[in-house]
């Protein structure tokens, strides 16, 4: 089976790959390009519609790789009912109204092929029933993971590439858990973004657009749930919040503040972890490569905490395993804390102390820290030139 998702993984990378080319001259000509929004990193001018690309690697290999039942049909259905949705709005902008609806039909499609959690187990307490409400509940998370994908592409290559080292994780997870084919498609969903990622990481030649970052949120949301959630495994429901701790923490972070500001959760700003990078003088590569660093080291706990044994089967801890398994989440913790902290406040702060003493060398402490407090709750700041 491995073998199998490694073939289909580079079937869906040969498609993407050799269709994105094509895809960015059909998006040019018909005028489906970025318009280098004000929130945006882009240069402007740079084509949309990659996903078609990701949905014609993902089809073709989930055509051959994945067996034929109602619910692989479900899922690529979905798929290209999502991407559709997603390419009407990359070319006329629709309604955020019409994108909602279209998410959940994507989702509702998903769910009525038996793609849904019925059931789950909480961490080292017991196995919850959603009874009726697993079907809601399924669709409600679908379309928050779609959101959450879509609302972290900003910055060239950093939703495929995120996307595609998450999908790593949740396959070898999924393999070892017995879930054969939610493994073989995630394989697929790495394939597809990273032959996508080959035009897509900095400079860009192309966008995915939201056809891509919906897309790629539907399938990992459909491996997430065949993947893990069914099973009764501890690491069903602590895995993806690991696994996709960094565009959920972007998303928490961004939307708590425009609540915050009273400003509607879905309208754009530059409050990005991505975007707080470039303010603070990260190239566009830095900050995707760092954003990479992060999501490798979640992933790399969430695997390690399917892997590593460090709890025996009474129910205690093995001490020199548990060691292991607490530094490699202290790790994790670690990274989050520098990158949210240190990058974002610290490096700041530095900056802001030397542009205001350079204007009056008689600024306090206080003063700088008032002005770097102000800037990190509006999300207004001041040039970072020097």
């Amino acid at each position: 089976m491995v073998t199998k998702a490694v073939l289909a993984a580079l079937v869906a990378f040969a498609v993407a790959a050799a269709l994105t080319p094509l895809v960015a001259k059909f998006a040019e000509h018909i005028g489906a390009v970025d318009g280098n929004k004000e929130r945006g990193l882009g240069k402007g001018g740079i084509p949309l519609l990659g996903g078609l690309a990701i949905f014609a690697g993902a089809l073709v290999a989930g055509l051959i790789f994945l067996p034929d039942n109602q619910r692989t049909e479900g899922i690529l259905a979905a798929a290209a009912l999502i991407t559709i949705v997603g390419a009407l709005d990359d070319i006329y902008e629709l309604n955020p109204a019409y994108k909602l609806a279209g998410q959940i039909a994507a989702a509702v499609v998903l769910v009525t092929s038996g793609v849904q959690v019925d059931a789950f187990t909480f961490p080292f307490v017991h196995r919850v029933d959603l009874g009726d409400l697993g079907g809601p509940l399924t669709v409600f998370a679908l379309v928050l993971l779609m959101n959450v994908v879509n609302f972290s592409d900003g910055i060239d290559g950093l939703a495929a590439g995120v996307c595609a080292i998450s999908a790593v994780a949740f396959s070898i997870i999924a393999f070892d858990l017995g879930r054969n084919t939610a493994g073989i498609l995630a394989a697929i969903v790495c394939g597809a973004s990273l032959g996508f990622l080959l035009f897509n990481f900095n400079p860009a030649s192309i966008f995915m657009g939201d056809c891509g970052s919906n897309l790629l949120g539907l399938l990992l949301g459909a491996v997430i749930i065949e993947g893990s959630l069914k099973t009764n495994a501890l690491i069903a429901l602590v895995g993806p919040l690991v696994v996709l701790a960094v565009p959920f923490l972007d998303t928490g972070f961004v939307v708590a503040k425009r609540l915050k500001y009273r400003r509607v959760p879905w309208q754009g700003d530059s409050n990005h972890f991505h975007h707080r990078f470039h303010r603070i003088g990260f190239s566009q590569r830095r900050a995707v490569l760092y954003l990479y660093a992060w999501t490798l080291i979640m992933a790399g706990d969430a695997v390690a905490l399917r892997f590593i044994p460090y709890s025996e089967r009474s129910g205690h801890l093995n001490a020199g395993w548990a060691t292991l398994m607490g530094l490699l989440l202290l790790l994790g913790v670690a990274a989050s804390f520098y990158l949210v902290y240190v990058l974002e406040i610290l490096k700041l702060r530095r900056l802001r102390a030397w542009q205001l003493r350079r204007e009056d060398p008689d600024t306090s402490e206080h003063e700088i820290d008032a002005q770097v407090q102000r800037e990190l709750e509006t999300g207004e700041f001041r040039s970072v030139a020097k």
